[in-house]
């Protein structure tokens, strides 16, 4: 297949080598440094935990390709970007665009990619569950994950039909990645702010580094994560994946979420994980709790101690910008 990756960060230049180690015909979208890299000495990966090295050569391109066809388009971009790149997208000839990545605005940015559309168009939204960071000046991005990678996909309300999981399942023949089709990714983009939201609190309330962070305060990020979940149940939101939700209770699951969070807070893998997003991406994170905290007020009156006691801690966003545009 011919295949186009919008972005070159973490999550796609591991998903560009993914599509290559399947014999895609993969053409990667890059600028500045990051591109130059690229094109000098290929996409050099380091994978932290799996101790070992890859080094692909997909086409690298710095301009919206127009006038050429594709099979597929996975564009990828934190959400305080995406939506700079909605209309590009809608201008490229590939029937099958997949956003990847936090998303709170999935059905306006469908709606301007499918009025503007130069071609039919079925629009998915996707989940990849990757983290590292872009070495630019030695050009190699290391890269934390778990297995081969895998990535929770679907439309707004509803799986993609048997025809687009075949095609999207043919882009990653002979790897092990892994494709879970989702029946409302619209809800599960909601969900995956009550889990990720709490991380981000705390590790700013630590400056960065949850290495300082307290048994209590990590107890305080679970409680606040179930708290918010039961928001979104009250307000009618599914919860999916289906059962995900009972991490964050009491009893076994609830203990290993707990370790979970020891191992991100004493953990080089942990750190890659968790903070070195929120350090990275603290735009994307504040787009995100703005987000979230207008959800919130669609039910003012659901008691959230322990996410509010916990979002207290960290330092207000004004202050949380300048810390880490410094840095």
């Amino acid at each position: 297949m011919k295949i186009l990756v919008y972005g070159a960060g973490v999550i796609s230049s591991y998903l560009a080598h993914v599509l290559c180690a399947a014999g895609n015909d993969v053409t990667l979208l890059a600028r500045g440094k990051w591109k130059e890299q690229l094109e000098r000495n290929g996409l050099r990966i380091r994978h932290h935990l799996q101790h070992s090295k890859t080094l692909d050569h997909p086409r690298v391109i710095g301009d919206v390709p127009t006038e050429e066809h594709f099979d597929a388009v996975f564009a990828v971009m934190p959400y305080n970007k995406i939506g700079a790149i909605v209309e590009p997208l809608a201008a490229i000839h590939a029937p099958l665009v997949v956003l990847v990545g936090n998303n709170m605005r999935p059905a306006a940015m469908q709606q301007t990619i499918l009025e503007g559309t130069v071609c039919e168009k079925e629009v998915l939204f996707g989940f990849q569950v990757t983290a590292g960071k872009r070495d630019v000046e030695n050009g190699v991005l290391i890269c934390e994950r778990l297995g081969a990678g895998v990535m929770d996909i679907g439309g707004l309300h509803a799986p993609p039909d048997e025809a687009t999981q075949a095609k999207l399942a043919s882009a990653f023949a002979g790897t092990k990645y892994k494709l879970r089709w989702q029946p409302d990714m619209e809800a599960y983009l909601i969900c995956h702010l009550a889990a990720i939201l709490p991380i981000g609190y705390l590790t700013y309330a630590c400056g960065g580094d949850m290495l300082s962070s307290t048994g209590k305060q990590r107890k305080l990020m679970r409680m606040a994560t179930k708290e918010a979940y039961g928001l979104l149940r009250a307000q009618g939101v599914p919860i999916p994946p289906d059962g995900d939700d009972t991490w964050y209770e009491p009893g076994v699951r609830g203990a290993l979420m707990q370790f979970v969070y020891w191992l991100m807070s004493k953990s080089q893998m942990g750190d890659l994980i968790a903070c070195a997003h929120c350090r990275n991406a603290y735009e994307e994170m504040e787009m995100l709790d703005k987000a979230f905290d207008a959800i919130i007020a669609r039910t003012p009156d659901y008691p959230m101690p322990n996410w509010q006691a916990l979002k207290t801690q960290m330092p207000d966003w004004e202050t949380v910008r300048k810390q880490y545009r410094k840095a």
